[in-house]
């Protein structure tokens, strides 16, 4: 009885497949040059949104914080200090020469060094 219901639904899920590929099918073009309409189309979408270009993006906003200096060698990144605001904890090794950077948010840390 089980296997029957599921052959069943098996070959809902097959004729529903092949329904939907025959209808796009017929829909799309069989050229690749109508593909430019869906690369014009995200482009124009992206266009929508970064209209405004007196606004910085959110890349360019945190580049210009400074690296944070940090006395050990592994720091926490949480990305703010309210944790409804931050992002899952990343332990973060530094590296002697070039800041670390959270994969998370785009904060650098780096190692102060005492001499």
């Amino acid at each position: 009885m089980a296997a029957a219901g599921r052959r069943h639904g098996l070959v809902m899920a097959s004729n529903l497949l092949q329904t939907l590929t025959a209808s796009s099918a017929s829909r799309l073009p069989s050229n690749s040059r109508n593909l430019s309409l869906v690369r014009s189309h995200i482009s124009n979408h992206t266009a929508k949104w970064m209209q405004d270009t007196s606004k910085k993006s959110p890349m360019e906003l945190i580049s210009e914080v400074p690296p944070i200096e940090v006395e050990g060698r592994i720091v926490a990144c949480e990305g703010d200090n309210n944790p409804a605001l931050g992002h899952p904890i990343e332990f973060i090794c530094l590296d002697l020469k070039e800041p670390a950077v959270c994969k998370y948010c785009g904060l650098r840390y780096v190692q102060h060094h005492h001499h």
